[in-house]
């Protein structure tokens, strides 16, 4: 598994509704990018100017929201992941 630096946080985006609202199955093209993901890896967080460590609010198996245009795609070990910096994390989904 890839293991986030910083306060880097690595994402596996949930699915995409497949429906909308009325019962119109969309297809991939009009679907919209996912905002919600499980965190799958949590960095050590954010050095600060006097050199203390600023940790990440969130944790792994947190359901996550994103912003929509945050963060970095990438396929590891043949599974699409996103890499987040903690400020890019919006709110955490309640279970």
């Amino acid at each position: 598994m890839l293991k986030p630096l910083g306060d880097r946080i690595v994402v596996k985006a949930l699915e995409a509704e497949q429906m909308s609202a009325g019962g119109i199955v969309l297809p991939d093209t009009a679907k919209e990018k996912p905002q919600q993901g499980e965190v799958l890896a949590v960095g050590p967080g954010k050095t600060l100017d006097n050199g203390k460590i600023s940790t990440v609010d969130v944790k792994v198996g947190d359901k996550v929201v994103y912003s929509k245009y945050g963060g970095t795609e990438i396929k590891v070990g043949g599974e699409e992941v996103i890499i987040l910096r903690a400020d890019d994390v919006l709110g955490v989904l309640n279970s």
